[in-house]
């Protein structure tokens, strides 16, 4: 599994991908919601439901590279289906980055899959 990841960022460039995490998380989230409360819907909502639950997955850092990679795929098709905006395009953009650098050390991730240290 920790091959998914490239390293477990710490200090400022950590804090920028825990920044970029919380920011993309919590807009898809967002999103997510605004969809639930306007059904019915103008567009679909199901992948706007799946961008929410993949929007809790980077904000807490679970796998991170396979959801930023469901987040581009994701964004791609509300942007195709026509309801999406350009937030669908950064959002897209976002989860990409998120895929190929990690989440960071300050995450789940960096607990299960982060490099040990073995006491001697």
């Amino acid at each position: 599994m920790q091959r998914l990841f490239s390293t477990f960022a710490n200090g400022w460039p950590g804090l920028g991908l825990f920044i970029q995490r919380l920011v993309t998380g919590l807009v898809l989230l967002i999103r997510g919601i605004v969809a639930l409360n306007q059904l019915p819907a103008a567009g679909p909502v199901v992948p706007q439901i799946i961008g929410a639950v993949l929007g809790l997955l980077v904000l807490v850092g679970f796998w991170t590279p396979v959801a930023g990679s469901l987040i581009v795929l994701i964004e791609v098709w509300i942007a195709l289906a026509g309801v999406g905006n350009e937030l669908s395009f950064v959002l897209a953009v976002l989860g990409g980055t998120l895929a190929m650098i990690g989440p960071g050390a300050w995450s789940i991730d960096a607990r299960l899959f982060g490099r040990k240290r073995l006491a001697s």
